[in-house]
């Protein structure tokens, strides 16, 4: 159980319990918030492709397969660059339930079972990964108020009027996951006021990668609980390498096309 208030903004306390029984089974919110997230991505997405002429049955494989794809490689690269943590306790790997999935990592995983989907069905892997690029952002916005429920994920000591108070540990910090959860809605109305203006398949995708990195990059400076590599923060040198390379492809994709328009 949580006590968590926003006394600048005359919010709270919130008493949050992070899980409930149900039937003699333990649920845990944060799961429930996530599986919220897919299904409202699943139906936004699946809506995209249907215009798109995709078969109904491409989004739901592309979640059967991407789901546990996803999972695999959030873990993987959390434990990687918390190998310290687990080097003595080796089988606490598989303790997924404790905590320990890095968005990156998801972000990877579910990109390489789409890959393949797409080569082995010989569909459009451009369009997919546009479409895709909404749902994993629903996922992200949603994903981080089981972060809020968990009281976790926040970011340094801080006194501003939005400040969150976790009253059991006696601070005021920054509330990172909603700065993150605030710039993915802001994302997702860029991209999507976008759409119809792309100059090459996989554009939609790469704006993602550049504008979340962007955000991440900088909201990640402010978190008290990042992965380092060294006294770098590993999500801020991912975040700001999305960037630049993101954007050095998308403007050189845009001049190429722009030339090859004027050149005939």
């Amino acid at each position: 159980m949580n006590h968590i208030a926003f006394p600048g903004l005359g919010l709270g306390p919130f008493i949050i319990n992070e899980s409930l029984e149900v039937f003699g089974l333990t649920v845990h919110f944060y799961g429930l918030i996530i599986a919220v997230g897919i299904l409202f991505a699943f139906l936004f997405c699946s809506r995209l492709m249907k215009q798109e002429g995709l078969s109904q049955d491409v989004p739901l494989d592309l979640i059967l397969y991407g789901l546990p794809s996803a999972i695999i490689c959030a873990r993987l690269y959390y434990v990687i660059f918390e190998w310290e943590s687990y080097k003595d306790t080796p089988l606490d790997v598989f303790k997924i339930w404790e905590g320990g999935l890095a968005i990156y990592g998801a972000i990877i995983g579910a990109c390489l079972s789409t890959y393949i989907y797409c080569r082995i069905k010989k569909i459009n892997l451009g369009t997919v990964f546009d479409i895709g690029a909404f749902g994993l952002l629903i996922g992200q916005i949603c994903g981080r108020w089981g972060n809020f429920v968990n009281a976790e994920a926040y970011g340094g000591i801080t006194n501003l009027p939005w400040r969150m108070e976790l009253l059991d540990l006696g601070i005021s910090v920054h509330p990172t996951f909603l700065y993150e959860s605030l710039w993915n809605i802001g994302v997702f109305a860029v991209l999507l006021l976008r759409r119809k203006h792309l100059k090459f398949p996989g554009e939609n995708f790469i704006s993602y990668l550049t504008l979340y990195g962007l955000g991440r990059g900088i909201i990640e400076g402010l978190r008290s609980d990042s992965l380092y590599i060294g006294p770098f923060r590993i999500s801020q040198i991912v975040g700001f390498l999305c960037v630049i390379c993101g954007a050095s492809i998308i403007l050189y994709k845009r001049y190429k096309i722009k030339h090859e328009k004027s050149s005939h």
